[in-house]
């Protein structure tokens, strides 16, 4: 259900009331809510939306956390949207939540913001298997300079803030209960495609994931574990016509190499897999071009990078102009 309709049928029949606190609590305190419902709710742009917002991370308590840790208990209790606008929202009330409870430690709540997608990201290039360029403390601490209204935040404190990502990624509750150290991101796009094989050119019918710039596949949506990963890094996707199929999509290198690429055998080994290119096949034309839509969107674009630029160029404008 649309967690909009889901929250006003509870209004209208009078089991919660319109406002913002009751409603923040009951998203916040109520077990067994969809973690990715809440999270979608709560990047609204509505002007209601963003009280709800306001008052759900004022239901938070950070004080004498530290970043890393006050943000473990923020992405707990919903998962973060893959909409950059939406994350944006969320990242700046918890950024100005976290500076109200914790006065001094940063200069200001840009400071926190940039800190703090700094980490996120951090997290994923050193708990994705398909990075393998994992950075070490320097990247990190060189990266962060001058962010602290133009000076260095303290080298320790980014030591610090390192070390505990580096020991234990962060962790979400996965709406069906299991627990997921793999993404705390909303998958980009998800659903059935039909799959041609490499070496035996039969259709077989997968479940797709797209996060994270790379394409899962499952045998069935209840699996934890992908059979194969196709990480979309210098890939191109095309509108394909087959015979054999309709409403039809390719991955591709466009530099005609084989595509790295790995599956999973019968008896659980991991293989490259011997692919050229994929070729998929979606149920309509319209869902065909959606998948093409998002495979694109998440080849050429990252949310984050996108967004903490644009409050690195702030902080620095700003104390340019100082």
């Amino acid at each position: 259900m649309d967690p909009k309709k889901g929250i006003h049928y509870l209004v209208a029949h009078d089991l919660l009331e319109w406002a913002a606190e009751p409603v923040a609590e009951f998203l916040y305190k109520e077990e067994g809510l969809n973690k990715t419902a809440i999270g979608n709710f709560l990047g609204e742009r509505e002007e209601m939306h963003l009280k709800i917002l306001k008052a759900f991370v004022g239901l938070h308590e950070f004080s004498d956390l530290n970043l890393v840790q006050a943000l473990r208990q923020f992405l707990w209790s919903f998962r973060l949207p893959g909409e950059a606008q939406k994350i944006d929202r969320m990242m700046e009330a918890f950024a100005t939540r976290y500076c109200d409870c914790n006065a001094g430690v940063f200069q200001s709540t840009d400071t926190c913001y940039i800190l703090s997608f700094a980490i996120i990201m951090l997290n994923t290039s050193l708990h994705n298997p398909n990075v393998k360029d994992k950075p070490r403390l320097e990247r990190f601490v060189s990266m962060n300079r001058g962010i602290n209204n133009g000076k260095d935040l303290p080298r320790e404190l980014l030591k610090k803030l390192y070390e505990s990502i580096h020991k234990e990624p962060f962790k979400i509750i996965e709406d069906d209960g299991n627990d997921l150290t793999h993404t705390f991101f909303n998958p980009d796009r998800e659903g059935w495609l039909l799959k041609r094989g490499g070496r035996v050119k039969t259709w077989k019918r997968r479940w797709f994931i797209l996060t994270d710039s790379c394409l899962y596949y499952f045998e069935y949506t209840t699996d934890k574990d992908p059979i194969g990963i196709i990480p979309l890094e210098n890939l191109c996707v095309r509108e394909l016509q087959d015979s054999s199929k309709k409403c039809c999509l390719e991955l591709y290198n466009p530099k005609g190499q084989k595509i790295k690429a790995c599956k999973t055998e019968n008896k659980g080994k991991v293989v490259e897999g011997k692919h050229q290119s994929y070729k998929l096949s979606a149920a309509s034309a319209e869902e065909r071009d959606d998948w093409i839509d998002a495979i694109r969107a998440s080849i050429t674009k990252d949310p984050f990078y996108d967004l903490v630029a644009l409050r690195k160029r702030k902080v620095i404008n700003n104390n340019g102009a100082s």
